[in-house]
């Protein structure tokens, strides 16, 4: 071996990515775990109730384990690769696109001329869900807010007022720019957010529990609903990486102690907890916000709306950090150094316009979200990491028996499955509010 081979050999095993990152204003561990658990923590857990419903009670709380546990795989094959091109490619960081970009040009030979499309397809993927995300959580915040204010206050004011009036705020919040500024608000949305569950959990306590009446096991035509509502409620992989990448240890975000191992175990409790007992209590007539179940004329118990919608607008700033970070990366060259702080806050604000004007232009985008939410969730979620961690070993590290390689390809099947079965189902719910 040559003197010119060992010398690169040993640059690259003294390459830390870690050491090579400079951030300005990098995020704590705790900050870290902040963000992490509010990317998850939002309406999806007052759903979970429904989810039980269509589960059955007994393998819901298998079931509802097991998916939070192929997502903590998922997310955990994601990060572990992203951190291994970087040290192949001697980059400090890289986000999910740009990962996939570096491990399909890294990869077989046929497939290094699709390396630009991946990058771009999962841009697209994220930016689309992450944008449709919004106007669906401004009607929640709206519609929650309009059912509160016009009860109190004996006024009937419309959902377009609310949108309007909720738009200022959120104009003022998604301006933020540096995660590290977004960290008190993540941190007082997963309080606002506990809030609302512990007050919930309250009231589902104080009613007589009783198995009677309740479904074990699940129907099957019910079981896809089922796995995307436990899906979509867990799901937080468009912020793993950017967090992930801003952090001051990204050494503590993998491992049995670390970041994201926390952040899940707190979810998967959480969520459990909200399901099992929702359900308990309402049974056949739980619906698909379990604050709609809660007593009407309890003030206390109607908070639980406002306190949600409220988390839900403090941790738009995260929200909107996602997609706007991959928009300014592709246009940022084309704007002069001086005019690209002015650039970027018109930017945010004519994209906050435009998703205002499709809420205010489309009552009904909720179907054609859960659409879109099903379609890229299944191949974000569960079919992007399976295919890079097969393209990242190939063809000789996936273990004895190439076992790596079998559970891969048992992930991109059931990816496949939750991508297929949330579509069809999403498509048979728009053609039956349009028809």
């Amino acid at each position: 071996m040559s003197n010119d081979t060992k010398l690169k050999e040993r640059e690259d095993e003294e390459y830390d990515p870690f050491v090579a990152r400079r951030i300005a204003k990098p995020n704590s561990t705790t900050g870290t775990l902040i963000h992490l658990i509010k990317g998850s923590l939002g309406t999806g857990i007052m759903a979970m109730p429904m989810a039980f419903k269509n589960g059955g009670l007994f393998f819901s709380l298998i079931g509802s384990v097991a998916i939070c546990f192929v997502y903590y795989h998922c997310v955990e094959l994601l990060v572990g690769i992203s951190q291994k091109a970087c040290k192949n490619g001697r980059i400090p960081a890289l986000g999910f696109a740009e990962t996939a970009e570096a491990v399909i040009v890294s990869g077989p030979t046929p497939l290094k001329r699709y390396s630009s499309f991946a990058k771009n397809y999962i841009d697209c993927m994220l930016v689309v869900q992450s944008l449709l995300m919004l106007c669906l959580f401004q009607i929640f915040i709206a519609s929650s807010l309009r059912d509160v204010v016009n009860n109190q206050q004996q006024i009937e004011w419309s959902t377009l007022t609310y949108i309007i009036l909720v738009t200022i705020p959120i104009a003022c919040i998604t301006q933020i720019r540096v995660l590290k500024y977004l960290v008190p608000f993540s941190a007082l949305a997963n309080a606002l957010m506990i809030t609302a569950f512990a007050i919930t959990l309250y009231f589902l306590l104080s009613v007589r529990i009783s198995l009677n009446g309740k479904n074990f096991w699940p129907e099957w035509n019910k079981l896809p609903s089922f796995i995307s509502t436990v899906l979509f409620a867990i799901s937080g992989i468009r912020y793993v990486l950017p967090i992930e990448n801003n952090m001051k240890h990204p050494q503590h975000f993998l491992g049995n102690c670390g970041v994201l191992t926390k952040a899940t175990v707190f979810l998967t409790i959480l969520y459990v907890l909200t399901g099992f007992f929702g359900y308990i209590c309402y049974g056949d007539n739980t619906k698909a916000s379990v604050t709609l179940n809660l007593p009407s004329d309890s003030r206390l118990a109607e908070s639980t709306r406002l306190l949600a919608a409220t988390a839900v607008l403090f941790s738009l700033g995260l929200s909107y950090y996602v997609p706007m970070d991959i928009i300014w990366r592709r246009v940022e060259h084309k704007v002069p150094p001086e005019r690209r702080n002015v650039a970027q806050i018109s930017l945010r604000f004519i994209i906050l316009i435009l998703l205002t004007a499709i809420t205010i232009g489309v009552p009904k985008l909720e179907p054609f979200v859960g659409l879109v939410g099903s379609f890229c969730s299944g191949k974000l979620v569960v079919l992007a990491p399976a295919i890079l961690d097969v393209v990242f070993r190939w063809p000789n590290e996936f273990g004895p028996y190439r076992w790596r390689l079998v559970k891969d390809c048992l992930l991109a099947a059931f990816g496949l499955f939750v991508l297929v079965t949330g579509t069809v189902d999403s498509v048979k719910n728009v053609i039956a509010i349009y028809r």
